[in-house]
């Protein structure tokens, strides 16, 4: 193995070093001239999928690739913090302010901080964490939960359990800059605590594999409550020998979401059936280290007809996550188990009796 190779994670049994690098450069090869990375080829631009493609191309070996797509980050960055919900051709296709991506810098950078080691990095892009995040820590709601946009009076589970994992980098970016930020601290109390004890009161998206799972993925939900979150629904999404579906009742599995619940259970130690699902979605990997988005069983057919930068992310993280425990990994394989993040927010707020959706 060459020495280059020798640096990046892998699974045995499952994939090889060099399948990883091939991977990291798919998600490269579809990578635009300014440095963002589309859905694929041609398609949208969103922070959080460009980001998350940017952490994999870190631990694939695409340095150069991955620094290029943060430097773009800031470019999109309006005065308020936030950053536009969608971006095609360089050009902003839908403006609204979307709370989840404009936090998840928080957790790119800290990820690069972890792998490089690199303080310079983190200095430059500080200023457009901080301003994310206060923009996003804005738009909490008086149950904790944060509105999707300012357009929008309700908040979402999924988007609101990654602000948590973003908040807590967010911190240890603080922490690492002696740049204190309590007020983030206070909010995760509250939106910690809205994830534990009040799912009831966020939009309603329960079809969806995400809503299950990322409230165990963004780390709010830990312990033996994490376990059963996990048991409460295993049966109705995950597909034996396929991966998990995307939506409850439609026979689709997605590799993204495989992945993520991958990463999910690695945080709560429960690394057989996280190797099992990283193993059985392979099957949606092309001759090119490249993802298909998802199966079709049935029809047994790839849909979309696409290959997607954020499954392949999702792929080459989940085996950075997988691949510490025999060695095989990057010092950023704990960004999503939570290890290297601030320590978990106080329950500062226990209830609230305040009508959801009134400004804060």
């Amino acid at each position: 193995m060459s020495e280059s190779l020798a640096q990046l994670p892998y699974v045995d049994g499952v994939l090889t070093a060099e399948q990883v690098a091939q991977t990291a450069a798919s998600i490269a090869s579809m990578q635009e001239p300014c440095g963002a990375i589309p859905w694929t080829t041609g398609e949208h631009v969103d922070v959080w999928n460009h980001v998350e493609a940017a952490m994999a191309l870190l631990v694939g070996g695409q340095v150069e690739a991955a620094e290029r797509a943060y430097e773009w980050v800031p470019t999109l960055q309006r005065e308020d913090g936030s950053w536009p919900m969608k971006i095609v051709g360089g050009e902003v296709d839908d403006p609204r302010g979307e709370v989840n991506m404009s936090a998840y810098l928080a957790v790119g950078v800290w990820h690069h901080w972890l792998v490089r080691r690199d303080l310079a990095f983190v200095q430059r892009f500080w200023p457009s964490v901080r301003a994310g995040l206060d923009w996003v820590v804005s738009q909490q709601l008086p149950f904790g939960g944060i509105n999707w946009t300012p357009t929008e009076s309700f908040a979402l589970l999924a988007g609101s359990s990654s602000i948590y994992h973003s908040l807590r980098a967010g911190v240890a970016l603080a922490d690492l800059l002696d740049d204190p930020q309590p007020e983030w601290e206070l909010a995760g109390g509250r939106l910690g605590h809205a994830l534990r004890e009040h799912r009831d009161l966020f939009e309603d998206k329960a079809t969806y594999s995400m809503d299950w799972y990322y409230p165990v993925l963004g780390g709010a939900v830990r312990g033996p409550a994490a376990f059963d979150l996990v048991a409460s629904r295993w049966d109705e999404f995950v597909v034996p020998g396929l991966g998990i579906r995307c939506v409850d009742t439609n026979p689709w599995v997605t590799g993204a979401e495989t992945c993520e619940l991958v990463m999910a259970l690695d945080g709560l130690g429960d690394q057989r059936r996280a190797m099992t699902l990283l193993r059985d979605m392979q099957h949606l990997r092309g001759d090119d280290g490249a993802y298909w988005t998802g199966w079709v069983f049935g029809d047994d057919v790839h849909w979309p007809h696409e290959h997607t930068t954020y499954t392949a992310a999702a792929v080459i993280l989940a085996v950075d996550a997988l691949g510490e425990t025999h060695g095989h990994s990057t010092a950023g394989s704990g960004i999503y188990r939570g290890t290297s993040l601030a320590p978990h927010f106080t329950e500062l707020m226990l209830e609230c009796d305040c009508v959801v959706g009134d400004p804060v």
